[in-house]
């Protein structure tokens, strides 16, 4: 009995050391995916990120296969531990039936015993040659007793081996989950560090990426400051800041609004002059051309009007009408009467003279004043200088006739702080183009004979071309 107690709390005890021996398996984590790049045509450290980016997926969708492995595989294992478990419950449950069998066993054989021993007793004192024979036969008895008992021992000593041995085999297989799981864990540590490397790597391409286009955007500024002077001209040279209006193209509906509403925006600004720099204007709409004259008169700040190629008609009198106006020695400024058609019956044709008179007398009078004459005297010399009223001079000439202010030799357009080809963008040309600047080009094209050939744009007025053409390529 005292050696079944022993073999059943020595079973308890390995059991016991294996369940607390049992590790739990950690859960697998998650490798973020990255974001491609896509767009237009690529630069390399655009490629070399896309490149980057799919390989970091690659090894996230490696990494999320070789975590869903890990875990099958710890799963596994746990259940064959279980199962294990199970076992050596199972046969420990066998050796303590079998135990208490051999122990009933014993206990019978014992009653037994005495019983036999007590009928040889007394049989012993009536037939004393009787008990030699119950006592060989007793020894037989007990012999065999003696027999089963050791063979039952040895029995139980051999289970208790194979329990053993077992156990010893369990524990081996669980020392060898254990590694497998370290080794497993190792690998996961391996496989973030190599991730957040890449991450790293990533994330200092990027920040290259955005730095150069950082770089890029400085360089679509000049990052300096327009100059504002209240004397921007002197000696000849004359400063635009950015408080500057252009005005080219014919005057129409619309082109009053433009120019008026920035020169209201720009005195709510500050009092530094405004520019009105004409490149080349036909003239156009009298009542538009006389709200930019009513706005130039009431500006708070003054509005000084540039002239750089060609002011004819109504831009003629918006320079002349300026408190100041500055123009190039060879831009044309051109002066006429008022060109209109008639149309009705004699009265209302009258009516519609009389009106077209007061224009010229609202229009043309303040000219003659600034140049010191009458109107009537405007008029004529209009005609004397040319027959059909045209009367153009050269910026240089008209200044000296009070068109104009001042004759400027150098210009300093200072509110220029933005690169003009910055926002440009390259597009295919199927057919051959002479590049003439900027966005300007001309195409190529051949006549009836197959000779190639250009043909050139018409020209503002007052204008030619001065070209040197041998072959006539350009027509």
């Amino acid at each position: 009995m005292l050696l079944a107690r022993k073999i059943t709390a020595g079973l308890l005890l390995i059991c016991s050391a294996a369940v607390c021996h049992a590790a739990p398996v950690p859960a697998a984590g998650q490798a973020s995916a990255m974001p491609g790049v896509s767009g237009a045509p690529q630069t390399p450290e655009q490629a070399e990120l896309s490149k980057l980016t799919a390989e970091n997926q690659l090894a996230d969708q490696k990494l999320k296969k070789k975590l869903q492995q890990v875990s099958d595989e710890k799963e596994e294992l746990r259940q064959r531990y279980e199962l294990l478990l199970q076992k050596q419950k199972s046969m420990l449950a066998d050796l303590s039936t079998e135990l208490d069998r051999v122990s009933a066993a014993n206990k019978l054989a014992d009653e037994q015993t005495k019983q036999q021993l007590a009928l040889q007793s007394a049989e012993l004192a009536k037939i004393s040659m009787s008990n030699k024979l119950m006592d060989e036969k007793a020894k037989s008895t007990i012999a065999e007793i003696t027999q089963q008992v050791a063979r039952l021992k040895a029995e139980n000593d051999l289970r208790t081996e194979q329990q053993r041995t077992q156990m010893l085999s369990n524990m081996q297989e669980k020392d060898k989950i254990d590694l497998e799981i370290r080794r497993i864990e190792l690998k996961e540590r391996t496989l973030r560090y190599e991730k957040a490397a890449l991450d790293s790597r990533l994330d200092k391409i990027r920040g290259d990426l955005d730095l150069r286009d950082k770089k890029e955007e400085w360089k679509k500024e000049s990052n300096t400051e327009p100059v504002y002077t209240d004397k921007p001209f002197s000696a000849g040279r004359l400063v635009i800041s950015d408080r500057r209006i252009a005005l080219n193209g014919p005057i129409m509906s619309g082109v009053a609004t433009y120019v008026t509403d920035r020169i209201h925006y720009f005195n709510n600004i500050s009092t530094a002059p405004v520019f009105i720099v004409i490149d080349s204007c036909p003239g156009g709409s009298v009542q538009e051309g006389y709200r930019i004259v009513k706005a130039m008169q009431a500006s708070k700040a003054p509005v000084y009007v540039v002239v750089k190629s060609m002011a004819a008609s109504m831009a003629a009198v918006i320079t002349t009408m300026a408190d100041k106006s500055y123009v190039y020695p060879n831009a044309i400024i051109m002066h006429h009467q008022m060109s209109s058609v008639l149309w009705g019956n004699m009265t209302q044709m009258k009516e519609q003279l009389e009106l077209r008179n007061e224009w010229e007398k609202r229009l043309h009078l303040p000219v003659a004043k600034k140049m010191g004459i009458s109107l009537e005297e405007l008029r004529k010399r209009m005609y004397q200088k040319n027959s059909d009223g045209d009367w153009e001079e050269f910026g240089d000439r008209a200044a000296a006739l009070k068109w104009a202010t001042s004759v400027v030799d150098e210009i300093e357009e200072t509110g220029m702080t933005k690169n003009p080809d910055a926002d440009k963008k390259e597009e295919a040309k199927p057919v051959r183009r002479i590049i003439v600047g900027g966005d300007y080009s001309l195409e190529e094209q051949k006549d009836e004979k197959g000779v190639r050939f250009v043909a050139l744009p018409r020209l503002d007025p007052y204008d030619f071309y001065f070209i040197y053409n041998p072959d006539q390529y350009y027509r």
